[in-house]
């Protein structure tokens, strides 16, 4: 019977696998439907384990969206860990939903949110245990379709072979828009069948079909064109944007994990979109423009989201969220709404020219002071200038002397190396600024117990950013610089056991840069990398530099190009880059501006409070930048819960979850980090 639950063959399996609790289901606010009840089904499938995937916000979102609808079942699936994979190969079980355990090819929708390239082989993995033939070209009739979303769907090329749409940009309305038109395809008898339904979605603008567009290549290896081949589909697909956030207060009851998960919070949009203007931040150009949520809307998804879930910490999510017009507002509110609870918020990471005292204070009044983040990205002031991050060494060191001097005793300091231009130097210059942080935080505080994580991530580049023509450091590179600086901050007597020092070495970057800027080439290596055992690429304790070097020699070199050419090559002006056909609303003649002014070590200002600067977005989109302030005041609930109550509540809440991970192995093997919404 289509839709009928494995789990009475998969629980035999879990006492064998790692963590089973991650498979049975159940979680608070997850919701399962009666099968013949819906018109349309979708499995929601983030690619990786459920630890790092059950927290995703974008999601989250999506399955309340659609479970909103009557006629519309939505359920969740996530990686299996290998252990569990080889159980279910043996005996014969398909990749699953953890909401009802049915199997993922039964469902009429396999919508896969890829937040980072890494997980493109598990994303095989599921289609192989699900049934699904690997690629596109090869399903018939009664197989899912195949969509991809999130922020590596704006250059979906190198997985092009295995899906059979990507939808860009915003995913709420677009949805509902493609299941209305499944719907509709459903109930005139599927005429033309899959390849017809593709069409009418391409039509009408709401997925990128990779069949109906042709890549052709130049004997130098570049890209010379790519070509719609149907008349009736949209040249170049645009990415979708929702406005009025206050419209989508989504969700409105989260997931409430019965695992263990990277994230143990709510979580609540403030704004999205990003105006900074770095260089480096994929994220902050295609998810322009800005667009914030009132400060009555943000109170009542905290208090709706609190009251559904029993959790005790609330995050204020965005990718700048100090940059809220009222974000002292919301923060003194909030805090005084909940004082006397047992209710803590948290911002992520803060720009240093964005912080004030008086904001962290308010975010930890409720909670426990757990240390600041600020991420200067560049270790000197050229170098953050090639990347707009306009921070100072001064800036910074003021503001953690007035945190340091206002009781806080750690800092959190994030860095890239391998950005464009950067020298040695630039990186010793990472070794300069912990130190100073170090003495200043001792002379505010009087006391020498201060501390300072200094975490360093390596450059990418990214499709649809001013860097996307940039060459990319080689890990050897990378590695040189990693030790150098270790080497010096470990040297240095005065401050060295007060720094914390966290780094990955550069090989891992190089397999994620080729894949960020891959063509369809490069699906040929994920699928021969898969076929040898590759997965969890995220992972390093799964990762395998080698294996993906061998795959990319094997199969890009007897084409003329290589995993070099692809990655540490720096791209002329002209070049037809893999995504140029997909309309992320930026302009590439001002991306190209832009990257020149980098290589001039030239600033651009924030267009939220100065003079449009034409990157094209707002015109393009037929959108604009929605920004306060409202003046609004965020009234107290009544009546206000007192702490016994609240604190039953999530005493409840926290017993079951206890109850149901008993039977799982305790603890995380590392923080890895879910993805933003």
């Amino acid at each position: 019977m289509s839709g009928q639950s494995v789990f009475p063959r998969l629980e035999p399996l879990l006492p064998r696998v790692r963590k089973p609790v991650q498979y049975v289901g159940g979680e608070g606010n997850s919701t399962v439907k009666p099968w013949e009840s819906a018109a349309v089904r979708w499995c929601l499938m983030y690619p990786d384990a459920y630890e790092v995937g059950l927290p995703n916000q974008g999601l989250q979102i999506l399955y309340e969206v659609l479970n909103e609808q009557p006629d519309v079942l939505a359920e969740r699936a996530y990686a299996v860990l290998p252990d569990l994979e080889a159980l279910l190969r043996e005996h014969g079980v398909p990749q699953f939903t953890v909401d009802a355990h049915r199997p993922v090819g039964d469902f009429d929708v396999l919508g896969v949110s890829f937040a980072t390239e890494l997980g493109y082989t598990n994303l095989l993995t599921a289609l192989d245990l699900a049934g699904i033939p690997l690629r596109a070209a090869d399903r018939a009739d009664e197989h899912p379709l195949v969509i991809a979303g999130g922020h590596a769907a704006f250059n979906p090329e190198p997985v092009t072979d295995f899906i059979d749409a990507a939808v860009l940009g915003d995913g709420e309305q677009a949805v509902l828009d493609i299941t209305d038109v499944i719907r509709a395809f459903r109930a005139a008898g599927s005429p033309g069948g899959r390849a017809e339904l593709l069409a009418r979605l391409a039509r009408r603008r709401l997925v990128y079909v990779p069949a109906f567009f042709d890549v052709t290549y130049g004997e130098d290896g570049a890209i010379v064109a790519v070509t719609a081949n149907r008349d009736d589909v949209p040249a170049r697909p645009v990415k979708h944007t929702l406005s009025d956030l206050d419209s989508w207060p989504y969700p409105k009851t989260p997931l409430v994990p019965l695992a263990e998960t990277v994230h143990e919070r709510m979580s609540v949009e403030i704004f999205r979109g990003c105006t900074r203007g770095c260089r480096f931040c994929q994220a902050g150009m295609i998810t322009r423009p800005v667009r914030e949520r009132s400060i009555d809307t943000i109170g009542a998804m905290v208090d709706a989201g609190l009251s559904a879930s029993g959790f005790s910490e609330v995050g204020l999510l965005s990718l700048s969220s100090a940059d809220h017009s009222e974000i002292g507002e919301i923060a003194t509110q909030l805090a005084d709404r909940y004082e006397g609870t047992n209710t803590s918020l948290s911002l992520p990471s803060t720009r240093v020219d964005a912080f004030n005292v008086t904001l962290a204070n308010e975010f930890s009044r409720n909670g426990r002071r757990s240390g600041l983040t600020f991420a200067p990205e560049g270790g000197s002031e050229r170098l953050r200038k090639v990347i707009n991050k306009m921070v100072s060494e001064e800036d910074l060191i003021r503001t953690v002397s007035t945190a340091y001097a206002q009781g806080w005793r750690q800092v959190k300091l994030y860095f890239m190396c391998g950005l464009p231009t950067e020298t040695d130097e630039d990186v010793l210059g990472i070794a300069k600024l912990a130190r100073e942080v170090i003495r200043a935080g001792r002379k505010a505080s009087g006391h020498r117990d201060i501390r300072c994580t200094v975490s360093i991530g390596g450059f990418v580049p990214k499709s649809h950013t001013p860097f996307q023509w940039a060459g990319q450091a080689s890990w050897e590179v990378t590695d040189h610089r990693l030790k150098l600086l270790r080497d010096t901050v470990r040297a240095d007597r005065e401050i060295a056991r007060a720094v914390g020092f966290r780094y990955h070495d550069g090989r891992p970057g190089i397999i994620e840069g080729l894949l960020a800027r891959g063509d369809r080439r490069v699906g040929r290596v994920i699928e021969r990398v898969w076929r040898e055992g590759g997965r969890f690429d995220g992972w390093s304790e799964h990762f395998s530099f080698e294996r993906w070097e061998r795959a990319a020699a094997a199969e890009l070199e007897p084409l003329g190009v290589s995993l070099d050419w692809f990655t540490t090559r720096e791209r002329p002006e002209r070049e037809v880059l893999p995504w140029d056909h997909l309309d992320a609303g930026l302009d590439r003649d001002w991306l190209w501006s832009d990257w020149q002014d980098a290589l001039r070590a030239s600033e651009l200002d924030d267009c939220r409070w100065t003079p449009c600067y034409d990157c094209g977005v707002c015109p393009t989109m037929g959108s604009q930048i929605e920004i306060g302030p409202t003046r609004r005041t965020l009234l107290p609930l009544t009546p206000v819960p007192s702490l016994p109550a609240r604190a039953a509540t999530g005493a409840t809440t926290s017993a079951s979850a206890t109850a149901a991970t008993a039977t799982a192995a305790t603890g995380q093997e590392k923080a890895r980090a879910a993805a933003a919404p």
